[in-house]
């Protein structure tokens, strides 16, 4: 299998189909799992027109893409970026709740849910800053 792979992505056309089709996977796999460890439920939430939590999960789906970014462009396989881009994701997710200890005058969490957008928007940040920070560690 692996072999077949490695053929198809000699081809610089499908290997581009390959790395996309596997970050938007990796991207679906992810975001469910922020869906999990946040109090609101994301999708719910932005039907609502909750601005704030737009803008947090915005944050996310472009922190995560932007570790695939690094992770693609760092490693030689497909196989590689996935396992550099899930390690990235990883340490976000640490990230994510190390910001919500670290700020204990209230809830990251209750404050987007409420649709705080100041918070919205620090996260948002917060999320796309250390993508970049992330991403540079990739090897």
């Amino acid at each position: 299998m692996e072999h077949e792979v490695d053929k198809l992505l000699s081809n610089e056309f499908a290997a581009s189909l390959v790395y996309v089709s596997v970050t938007v996977l990796s991207l679906i796999v992810f975001l469910s799992v922020f869906e999990l460890v946040t109090k609101y439920r994301c999708w719910d939430e932005i039907k609502k027109g909750n601005v704030a939590v737009a803008m947090a999960t915005s944050g996310k789906i472009f922190g995560i893409c932007n570790i695939f970014r690094f992770s693609i462009e760092a490693n030689d396989s497909v196989y590689q970026s996935l396992i550099w881009g899930t390690f990235g994701f990883i340490i976000l997710l640490a990230a994510y709740f190390l910001f919500e200890f670290l700020t204990p005058v209230f809830r990251i969490d209750d404050e987007i849910q409420k649709d705080n957008r100041a918070v919205g928007m620090f996260a948002m940040v917060i999320s796309i800053s250390l993508s970049y920070v992330i991403g540079a560690t990739v090897i």
